[in-house]
């Protein structure tokens, strides 16, 4: 299993059609002005929708025949019951997903990669558990608030932080790697459980996606700038979390499958 994830994680890092996700591309766009303590959860999705859309303008996303593309509209057509979710894949190298508190999940083509239909919707599910959850939203709000007092902007007692384009691509980043609690990820795991078994889908599949990061985890060594390890800073206790979902797939009665292609 692993000699073939790292095969598979050395075609995707050199596959010359790919990009390297972008964070800090220019942005055209001017200053943008926020009041980060009074935020409300309406203004934080709005100001995050305007953030994935400059994301989706500044990387490569997967339309039309796009094989990515039509992988994930397959996957996704499997979606109920789920309002206000909009789902595009990135042509990107990384390894990852990410939701934003709009509703917005983004799947790396790295990770569709290595991982199979189910084990994607798995991630997926865990995905909008974070956005069900609120953890997106409070990522934000704390990201802007960090992100704004590293710059030296007061958003206290009202005051109105002005966020330019050189600091909005620092909360852009600030987002992607801020982490959540282990209580948010347990939960946002157990929605993704519950989400593969209310769409008729063997939950091992969430066991089986942790175990094969896992694998990439020690494939990658100890290279701790390399873009696996900075997943597994933001991600942590992969091990331990592909075990509690293994443990609760068996208790539940669910047989783990023989090959996970």
């Amino acid at each position: 299993m692993k000699k073939l994830l790292f095969v598979a994680l050395g075609m995707m890092l050199w596959h010359s059609g790919f990009a390297q996700f972008n964070w800090k591309k220019a942005i055209s766009a001017g200053v943008k002005t926020v009041q980060a303590v009074t935020l409300s959860d309406a203004q934080i999705e709005a100001y995050v929708k305007e953030y994935i859309d400059w994301m989706d303008a500044n990387n490569p996303v997967c339309e039309g025949d796009d094989p990515y593309a039509v992988r994930l509209k397959q996957i996704t057509e499997k979606i109920d019951g789920v309002d206000g979710i909009n789902i595009k894949a990135y042509r990107v190298t990384d390894v990852n997903a990410f939701a934003c508190a709009d509703g917005s999940v983004r799947v790396f083509a790295g990770l569709m990669d290595i991982m199979t239909d189910e084990e994607i919707l798995g991630v997926i599910g865990h995905e909008i558990g974070h956005v069900a959850n609120k953890d997106t939203k409070d990522a934000f709000r704390t990201s802007l608030l960090t992100s704004a007092l590293r710059d030296g902007i007061s958003s206290a007692g009202g005051t109105t932080a002005q966020l330019n384009g050189s600091q909005l691509g620092d909360l852009g980043e600030a987002l992607m790697n801020a982490s959540y609690s282990q209580k948010q990820e347990r939960a946002a795991d157990e929605y993704g459980y519950n989400f593969l078994k209310d769409h008729g889908i063997n939950p091992w599949a969430m066991a089986l996606s942790f175990e094969k990061l896992k694998a990439l985890q020690e494939d990658a060594g100890v290279d701790k700038s390399g873009k696996i390890q900075q997943l597994f800073s933001t991600h942590p206790d992969i091990e331990a979390r592909a075990q509690a979902m293994a443990d609760k797939a068996r208790a539940d009665g669910f047989e783990r499958p023989s090959v996970s292609e």
